[in-house]
């Protein structure tokens, strides 16, 4: 077995060999950095998926940060404590400025706050952070106080997710006015500059940022989801750096001089939902194509047989080749709340077979098995691995892989049965709050819980965990938490991703376990 903290320590490999002649670039001040997937919106409290958040994080700061570990740090706010076991209080940067010149205040925090609760037709992903503030207090321009109703430990945590925008830029702004750049106003280290809809988007270096200043004057960020082409401009010159590299190009790449890798084990997940919730889900039937009387999925053992139908080890080691180690918990090993008691389903195809006929289905039934074709290392390929395996005990599999803003329309609109989804979280509970707690979007729980799972126990178990402001008693109910979704089967877990880049040789970069491709963090050797 793969020792994890080697795994999980970043490694920075400068390779030998290959033949490979980069063209230089334009200016040795610029960056241009190969996304994987589409920007969809500007609007940095719109809807919560890796790439729209990437790029905030480049014009927009928030009052906590996380390191390359995913460790909350200070952001906006030097300083944050508990005053009462419901109040929280935040000490704000003296002198940060917005890029239009103004200052930023508690003013323009006490509006950040707000807003995620007010943009209409949101997609969802930004509320469910700031749904439990129950009032918030200036004390003074530097310092505001949140209330929450009840006692909650995660908020300094929560709050790394929600940019601070200026209230004077986004005062009544639509996300179209933050995709025209008219609201695009951050505090940010780079300034918005241009987005070509599915092409780029293109930022300058601000040069009033608190802290100091990025290497690079201009950066460009292309919009190349196929996974050739990423690698064809990475060879070509065209850009200087990847993300999500193809694993069919790894032995390749690494063996070229002229370039660097990057490699850790990320906090994204990679797991599949099941419809839980209705009576007769789209994409399943009977293997002649006919409704089944019931859902298989609402079946524990019908959950269990999947799980041990899926030989985790031959999918790290062909689909994903070996970046990749086999899951069991929701989040990753170097997140808070993993519980290490928890090991990864032992493949068991005869056990698989047995316990579909014990549930009713000895012949097995038909579903397709939905996934992304362009959002993770190598989804499309996984699915299919998976489709071959879950055919082997009797479930008969077709597979749809979709574009990612495809995907993730259809998914929202309830389409699937069985549906790819990776995640990444700061902690245990905050994942299991977004993916299995039972939906409720007055309280912002479940806004990712495509299958419509419920558990009163794990409802119970994750509101006891963020209500605490004790770490260690807090951790304890995440893992118990953990537990639970792991003995119902709630999902299927697949796999850690292993995230990687790979650069030009001149450049160097710490690899995050958060995988956000952050051009401030790029440095030219």
């Amino acid at each position: 077995m793969k020792n994890w903290i080697a795994l999980a320590a970043t490694r920075l490999m400068c390779s030998i060999g290959g033949a490979f002649v980069l063209a230089a670039t334009a200016s040795p001040a610029d960056l241009a950095i190969a996304l994987s997937a589409d920007v969809t919106s500007l609007d940095p409290q719109y809807v919560a998926i890796q790439p729209n958040v990437t790029i905030g994080w480049h014009v927009f700061d928030a009052l906590t940060r996380v390191d390359e570990r995913a460790r909350i740090i200070p952001g906006i706010a030097t300083s944050w404590r508990a005053v009462d076991p419901t109040t929280w209080e935040f000490k704000l940067r003296k002198g940060v400025k917005f890029h239009d010149g103004s200052e930023l205040t508690a003013e323009d925090v006490a509006f950040s706050l707000a807003r995620p609760l007010a943009i209409a037709g949101s997609p969802g992903g930004f509320a469910v952070y700031v749904r439990r503030i129950v009032s918030k207090q200036i004390v003074d321009p530097y310092t505001i106080r949140l209330k929450t109703a009840t006692p909650y430990g995660a908020l300094p945590q929560d709050l790394n997710s929600i940019m601070i925008v200026s209230k004077k830029a986004a005062l009544n702004a639509t996300p179209a006015d933050f995709d025209s750049g008219r609201a695009m106003i951050g505090s940010g280290p780079y300034k918005f500059v241009r987005w070509a809809r599915g092409d780029r988007v293109e930022l300058a270096r601000f040069d009033g940022y608190r802290e100091e200043k990025p290497a690079w004057d201009k950066v460009t960020f292309r919009m190349i989801p196929s996974d050739p082409a990423r690698t064809a401009a990475l060879l070509a010159g065209d850009v200087d750096v990847i993300e999500n590299v193809p694993t069919s190009d790894l032995a390749r790449l690494r063996g070229d001089p002229k370039l660097r890798l990057a490699e850790v084990v990320s906090w994204r997940t990679i797991f599949f939902q099941l419809d839980q919730y209705r009576a007769q889900p789209p994409l399943v039937t009977d293997l002649e194509g006919k409704p089944l009387a019931k859902n298989p999925f609402m079946d524990v053992r019908v959950r269990r047989a999947i799980s041990k139908a899926i030989n985790r080890k031959a999918l790290v080691e062909r689909a994903m080749e070996n970046v990749a180690v086999p899951a069991a918990n929701v989040v990753s090993p170097q997140i808070f709340g993993h519980n290490p008691g928890l090991k990864p389903e032992a493949y068991d195809p005869e056990g698989a077979r047995k316990l579909l006929a014990e549930a009713g289905y000895p012949n097995g039934f038909a579903i397709t098995v939905s996934a992304p074709n362009n959002r993770y290392v190598n989804d499309d390929q996984v699915a299919q691995a998976v489709a071959q395996m879950l055919t082997r005990i009797g479930i008969r599999c077709q597979v749809e892989a979709l574009p990612f803003n495809v995907y993730l329309t259809k998914a929202r609109d309830q389409q699937f049965s069985f549906a790819m989804l990776g995640w990444g979280s700061y902690a245990g509970d905050l994942a299991l709050r977004a993916l299995l707690v039972t939906a409720n979007s007055g309280k912002g729980n479940g806004a990712w819980n495509w299958g419509r799972y419920s558990n009163p126990k794990l409802d119970q178990l994750v509101e006891q965990a963020l209500d605490t402001v004790d770490e260690k008693k807090r951790e304890a109910l995440a893992r118990e938490a953990g537990a639970v979704v792991a003995a119902d089967v709630a999902i299927i877990p697949l796999y850690h991703q292993i995230v990687m880049w790979v650069m030009k040789k001149n450049i160097v970069f710490d690899a995050r376990t958060d995988e956000r491709s952050l051009a401030q963090y790029f440095r030219p050797k």
